[in-house]
């Protein structure tokens, strides 16, 4: 069960376990339900699971930026008093993920991407000119799985909602747009820090080969594939994305 929101400050966050802090970074069009059953999974084990809630709604409009979300980072680290965490982070939670760990690496331990945006993103960009049609962003949804099945129908009328609603419209298309021209590319070589790089074998918004160029691109990385999986491996193989991490996180001595 996803434990009960807190609200300090300007911040939202569920919060489970003690010990090591994993820090969870949710995608454009996630929320933290998304990450479940990683937090059911390792805050029984040692590990104190955070998943904050991004301003990606409420942010001013000229303000709306994969930065901006790494400075929210930043502040919501220091507010709850953490060091040496470990961030992961889906989609543009990935991209945050990166941007922050270069900005601050010295608060960083380790950094876990999945389906990231910062070098090469599809679809993220190209708006919603039918977004008054459900059936159309239901298909748009399901795009995103491999298993079409794994977009239910409040995932669907949750993404319905947020592309009809003018002012998480333009927001959604400020940071897509963000991310696209924030390419990460030249500085992903001077960034050390132990990163896992888990990835769908069909992800169709962020492509095998994107995880291939992060893998090359960063000094001190480890790359695992799961099959039959699309954008979101933690939704679609939760089990599978559990075993990955866990693996990494002992190779890693965290």
């Amino acid at each position: 069960m996803m434990n009960q929101i807190v609200e300090e400050a300007s911040f939202r966050y569920v919060e489970a376990g003690e010990g090591q802090p994993i820090i969870i970074l949710h995608g454009l069009m996630g929320g933290l339900s998304n990450f479940e059953g990683v937090m059911n999974c390792f805050s029984p084990k040692g590990y104190r699971v955070i998943i904050p809630e991004l301003p990606v709604y409420t942010l001013p409009v000229l303000n709306t930026s994969v930065k901006s979300l790494s400075e929210f980072l930043h502040d919501f680290i220091k507010h709850k008093g953490l060091k040496d965490v470990i961030l992961l982070g889906n989609s543009l939670g990935g991209h945050v993920g990166l941007l922050y760990t270069k900005n601050h690496s010295d608060f960083v331990k380790g950094l876990v991407i999945t389906g990231s945006s910062g070098l090469y993103e599809n679809n993220l960009g190209d708006g919603y000119p039918k977004r008054g049609d459900y059936e159309y962003i239901k298909k748009k949804s399901q795009d995103v799985f491999y298993d079409p099945k794994v977009a239910t129908k409040e995932i669907v009328d949750e993404v319905f909602e947020s592309v009809n609603d003018r002012n998480k419209l333009i927001r959604t298309l400020a940071l897509a747009k963000s991310a696209i021209r924030h390419n990460m590319a030249k500085e992903l070589p001077k960034m050390k820090t132990p990163t896992a790089i888990i990835w769908g074998e069909d992800d169709s918004v962020t492509p095998p080969n994107v995880a291939e160029e992060f893998n090359q691109l960063l000094p001190d990385s480890n790359l695992y594939w799961i099959e039959k999986c699309g954008h979101a491996p933690m939704m679609e193989h939760p089990d599978r994305f559990n075993e990955i991490l866990e693996e990494w996180l002992e190779l890693r001595k965290f």
